[in-house]
């Protein structure tokens, strides 16, 4: 298949013809699972005997948990907030630790690993694993800052429908916060996909020309008619992302209807089998992702045949 230099090519053209190579060639995805577990199933290891542990140190009422109606919001939002009060002190002095050194692993085992991956893709890429772990910083960064300020709008939402409510005598609108948080969180994730394209192409650029981290991401933004098509794809993404999760839901749900006579071992049998899908299918679409981003940049950058992995 060849492209025109001259010829309009969606983004979403190139992303589809993408996902079918990746697809048929299913190694990608694999080496993708690979380096993603062997970080996370140590990581969500360490984490669970660390939250055990949290746990058993606060004390918490567990009965008092088992009691709460959606019924009796006021309740249970007590409720919840004794436990947090008990949790927080322990939670933020494992956090102290903890949690730079999982960003620290992170940062270190996702570069190598997406080394690993676009030269499979590509063998001709430059390998910059040391370039990439900068790159893998200020993404964390950029996305630290996202998370941020996802919660202001959350603590927004909170003094619009409950406190101010609550200082005036009524009762806390909870659909209304609800409706608030949900526009909210719908509003960041559109906003990361739409502006997130250039923290995935630096990489890419850095490797394709052996750049540093700087001139990468200044190269990223000095992409001309080509941004269009990455923001496009990156939209894609968002909204597979969102589809993905709800797959989840329905999925995890399902089993409820009959669920006076699954047992609690098929359930939970059920819950991971979900879990492991939805985690291998979000792994090929990173994949997707990233391969088409660089046949795109291949197609514009040449304006010569157009391949894809095979």
């Amino acid at each position: 298949m060849t492209l025109d230099r001259d010829a309009p090519v969606r983004g979403t053209q190139s992303f589809v013809h993408t996902l079918t190579a990746c697809w048929k060639r299913p190694s990608l995805t694999a080496l993708e699972v690979l380096w993603r577990w062997a970080f996370g199933a140590p990581a969500a290891a360490l984490m669970a005997y660390q939250a055990l542990g949290v746990w058993r140190e606060a004390h918490v009422d567990t009965t008092a948990l088992r009691q709460m109606s959606l019924l009796d919001p006021m309740s249970a939002a007590a409720t919840l907030t004794q436990v947090g009060t008990q949790l927080l002190p322990p939670v933020l002095r494992v956090a102290e630790w903890l949690a730079p050194l999982l960003l620290v692993v992170w940062v270190i085992v996702s570069s190598v690993g997406r080394v690993a991956v676009l030269r499979h893709v590509d063998a001709q890429l430059q390998a910059r694993p040391g370039t990439l772990m900068l790159l893998q910083a200020v993404r964390l960064t950029a996305l630290a800052g996202s998370f941020a300020l996802w919660f202001v709008l959350l603590q927004a939402a909170g003094e619009v429908a409950v406190k101010l409510p609550i200082a005036a005598g009524r009762d806390p609108n909870l659909v209304l916060y609800c409706a608030i948080a949900i526009v909210a969180t719908l509003g960041m994730f559109i906003l990361w996909a739409v502006v997130s394209w250039v923290l995935s192409v630096a990489p890419l650029l850095a490797m394709l020309h052996n750049l540093g981290a700087g001139a990468s991401l200044a190269a990223a933004f000095r992409l001309g008619p080509l941004r269009s098509k990455l923001v496009e794809i990156n939209l894609v993404m968002g909204i597979v992302k969102i589809a993905l999760i709800v797959l989840a839901m329905v999925a995890s749900a399902s089993p409820l209807p009959f669920e006076s006579v699954a047992t609690p071992q098929f359930m939970a049998w059920w819950y991971g089998g979900v879990t492991i899908l939805y985690l291998i299918a979000s792994d090929l679409f990173h994949v997707v992702r990233l391969v088409a981003y660089l046949e795109l940049w291949k197609s514009y950058d040449h304006g010569g045949p157009r391949t894809h992995p095979r």
